[in-house]
């Protein structure tokens, strides 16, 4: 299982905010914790222990179509940047992704405008949703694309 950075723990905790009790999300899913969609259900609560325990197998989840499909070396940063998109937008849309594509071709200085294009829900560009691609995109950016997957967790 890839080690998931800090990075991106803390880029979803800002921009999905913590919420003890289920709250149907923008997209009409029932949510708890830090974005958390799996077997919610309406009137259902947790801990805060069970939302970092949540976030952190999300985010372990997200990381592997990362792992599958990029074939390009990532720095810790930028895996931590796909990782928040990935979770957010899913593993399908990521693979089927024309920022993927471009990645793959290395043209890592186009993924900060893909990120960008993911700002809707139902059609409709959402203000949360402009900021979390452009925190994903600076994130991005800070990161050195030197750096091998492999060695992402030293």
């Amino acid at each position: 299982m890839p080690e998931i950075p800090q990075e991106a723990l803390d880029l979803v905790k800002i921009f999905e905010g913590l919420r003890l009790s289920a709250y149907l999300c923008p997209a009409g899913k029932w949510t708890i914790g830090y974005g958390h969609t799996r077997g919610v259900a309406q009137g259902q609560a947790i801990t805060k222990e069970q939302a970092e325990a949540f976030l952190v197998g999300d985010l372990t989840k997200a990381a592997i179509p990362i792992d599958q499909c990029v074939d390009v070396p990532l720095s810790r940063r930028q895996f931590a940047a796909l990782i928040s998109f990935v979770f957010n937008v899913g593993a399908g849309n990521f693979k089927r992704s024309t920022l993927l594509k471009q990645l793959n071709q290395g043209l890592y200085d186009r993924v900060p405008a893909q990120l960008a294009r993911w700002n809707k829900s139902k059609g409709r560009v959402l203000d949360g949703l402009s900021r979390r691609r452009a925190a994903e995109a600076a994130l991005w950016k800070k990161g050195s694309t030197t750096q091998q997957k492999k060695e992402r967790t030293t």
